[in-house]
């Protein structure tokens, strides 16, 4: 015979194969109007007591009747489709359906959304450092995903799973519980101011001397070189418009789109050399609208045939490996030390602001005060 108990409480039994079963309502179905009523088990009174104290708890303020529509994968893509995709930059919706689609959704996807778990993320997280990577001839050979990616997966989740928190279809977010993994930071490296000559040697070998040297001056990102046209560049002011940039989607096809924040959207000023450089290259294809033409197509090049060339470029004048990135870094790290102001130089990077900037370039900005504290010593014993 059941045990009855205070409304909301639900009420205990014992079953006739001993276990006792608890049951709740846990609301009304939305279509029907039909309570829905649910139940645990137990091997002891005890036992089932705490489990439906715990059960009636979780589905206060819960949508019951929407919530069981929802596996992980459903919400991942409805979440996609009507949150995320019309308020994100293509960039950003396309890195978000390669992570929803290639590394959650095989993995987690089945799972009942109601039914997920910080454990269930915790071990997706480790899967993907250990084994997430697509390709597995790229990354060095290690067939894991980089923290930084796996971290981006665990913030996108936070948000899908906040959303449906919001639309009362879980009662907490299991991400909350969860411990990202850490972003192991690669170690920035440079061009050495007595090695950049050899490297535009070089590059002047191959017939690149244009591109490269502007890359040089600018610090401009790999997609955003390959996407420069002529009327980009204003002779006159000598100044270069970057509006636009070439990224890779999920499917591997090149994409034009807005560059990364709309910070990024700027003038850059290049020196006169950078200038006459850029009309020498457009006067050997003067009909063709891409400021850097492959050769091959007609066609922008392609990001990753950039990054080859660096590497060609590199090899032939017998320097240290450096990623086609650590040219940016180049750029900056001598705009610093050559007196540029740390405003100046973020404002040309396209950082969101110059705090970033002078948070990633401290090595730079720390010889600067090194000097700036020499001169105002020099001064000061004037006075003594």
């Amino acid at each position: 015979m059941a045990k009855k108990r205070a409304n909301g409480e639900g009420n205990i039994r014992k079953r006739k194969d001993g276990r006792w079963e608890g049951r709740y309502s846990a609301g009304y179905d939305s279509k029907t109007g039909k309570r829905i009523v649910k139940s645990v088990l137990g091997r002891t009174q005890a036992e089932v007591k705490e489990k439906l104290k715990a059960a009636i708890e979780e589905t206060k303020g819960l949508d019951v009747s929407r919530s069981e529509e929802y596996t992980v994968a459903t919400w991942l893509r409805t979440w996609y489709e009507l949150y995320a995709k019309p308020n994100i930059r293509v960039a950003t919706a396309d890195r978000y359906q390669l992570m929803i689609e290639t590394y959650t959704i095989p993995r987690i996807g089945d799972i009942k959304l109601k039914k997920l778990t910080s454990r269930h993320l915790q071990k997706l997280y480790k899967d993907l450092l250990e084994n997430g990577r697509v390709n597995r001839k790229n990354g060095k050979g290690n067939p894991g995903l980089s923290s930084t990616t796996v971290r981006s997966v665990h913030l996108m989740l936070h948000c899908a799973f906040q959303r449906a928190v919001k639309e009362r279809l879980i009662p907490r977010n299991p991400t909350e519980d969860c411990i990202a993994p850490k972003v192991q930071k690669i170690e920035m490296k440079i061009l050495p101011a007595d090695h950049i000559k050899s490297y535009l040697d070089a590059a002047n070998a191959r017939g690149l001397l244009p591109m490269f040297y502007l890359e040089l001056v600018s610090g401009l990102r790999k997609g955003e070189l390959v996407a420069l046209r002529w009327d980009d560049l204003d002779t006159q002011n000598r100044t270069i418009s970057v509006s636009k940039q070439y990224i890779k989607n999920p499917n591997g096809e090149l994409t034009l789109s807005r560059p990364k924040t709309e910070t990024s959207v700027r003038q850059v000023s290049i020196p006169q050399t950078a200038v006459n450089l850029l009309i020498q290259e457009h006067e050997k294809h003067p009909d063709n609208p891409y400021l850097f033409p492959s050769p091959v197509t007609g066609e922008m090049y392609y990001p990753d045939s950039v990054v080859n060339l660096h590497k060609k470029i590199l090899k032939d004048a017998g320097l240290e490996h450096i990623r086609f990135h650590d040219l940016r870094h180049t750029f900056a790290t001598m705009a610093l030390q050559n007196g540029v102001d740390i405003k100046t130089v973020s404002s040309m990077l396209g950082h969101y602001d110059a705090g970033f900037t002078l948070r990633t370039y401290t090595h730079a900005t720390r010889q600067k005060q090194d000097e700036a504290a020499a001169t105002m010593g020099a001064f000061m014993e004037q006075m003594l």
